[in-house]
C-alpha cells in the first residue's frame, strides 16, 4: 500500500513540475517583444517584383516606454532570393535590406515611422507599430534579373538593429528578453516570370 501511495506521489510531483515549466514557458512568451512574419509575396509591377508582407509586431511595457522617452527603434527587413542547390550552398540572386526607424517627438506628440525618404506621423504608438508591420511595394528586383526554368527560393526576415540602440539600451538589450526581437527565418517558393510570353 505505502509503495502504492509513493508512485502516486511521484506521478503527481512530475505532473506538477510539467506544467509549472510550461506555465513558466508560456508567461516569459507573453512577457516578451515579438516579431512574426504572417505572410509575405512576391508581385509583378511593370519591369519589377516588389515585396508585400505583413508582421505581427508586440512591443511589451519597457520597450514602449523606451520609444515615449524618445529613443529610435531601427529596424531591418532583409530579403533574399536564392536558388536551392543539392549538393553545394545555395546560388544568392539578389539580397535586399531596407531600415525602418521608429521614434516619438515629442514637441508635436506624433509617432514617426520612416522608411528610406518616406516619412509617416501618427497619433498613437498602436497606429505606428500597425504601420510597422506592413510591407508595401518594396521593390527587390527586376524582371530582368531572373531567368525563366529555374526554381527560386524566398527568404525574409525582420529584426530589431541592437547597434543602432542608444548605449544606455544596448547593455540592457543584450539580456532582457524585451528587447530580443527577431523574426523567425520565414521561406517560400515564389512563382515568377510565369506569366512572361517566350
Amino acid at each position: 500500500m505505502t509503495a502504492f501511495f509513493m508512485h502516486c506521489y511521484k506521478k503527481t510531483k512530475q505532473l506538477l513540475c510539467i506544467c509549472l515549466l510550461a506555465f513558466l514557458a508560456t508567461s516569459a512568451n507573453a512577457a516578451s517583444s515579438s516579431l512574426n512574419i504572417r505572410s509575405a509575396d512576391l508581385v509583378a509591377l511593370e519591369d519589377d517584383y516588389v515585396l508585400n508582407a505583413d508582421v505581427d509586431v508586440k512591443f511589451t511595457e519597457e520597450v514602449e516606454q523606451a520609444v515615449n522617452k524618445g529613443f529610435e527603434l531601427n529596424f531591418l527587413i532583409e530579403f533574399q532570393l536564392v536558388t536551392p542547390r543539392k549538393y553545394w550552398f545555395d546560388d544568392e540572386i539578389k539580397t535586399v535590406s531596407q531600415r525602418i526607424v521608429l521614434s516619438y517627438h515629442a514637441l508635436s506628440r506624433q509617432y514617426l515611422v520612416i522608411r528610406g525618404d518616406q516619412q509617416k506621423t501618427f497619433a498613437t504608438l498602436a497606429e505606428a507599430q500597425q504601420d510597422l508591420a506592413t510591407v508595401r511595394d518594396l521593390k527587390v528586383m527586376q524582371k530582368s534579373e531572373l531567368d525563366k526554368g529555374l526554381i527560386y527560393r524566398a527568404i525574409l526576415l525582420m529584426r530589431l538593429d541592437h547597434k543602432k540602440l542608444p548605449k544606455s539600451l544596448q547593455v540592457d538589450a543584450l539580456g532582457s528578453n524585451d528587447w530580443k526581437m527577431s523574426s523567425q527565418r520565414f521561406e517560400w517558393s515564389p512563382s515568377l516570370l510565369k506569366s512572361e510570353s517566350k
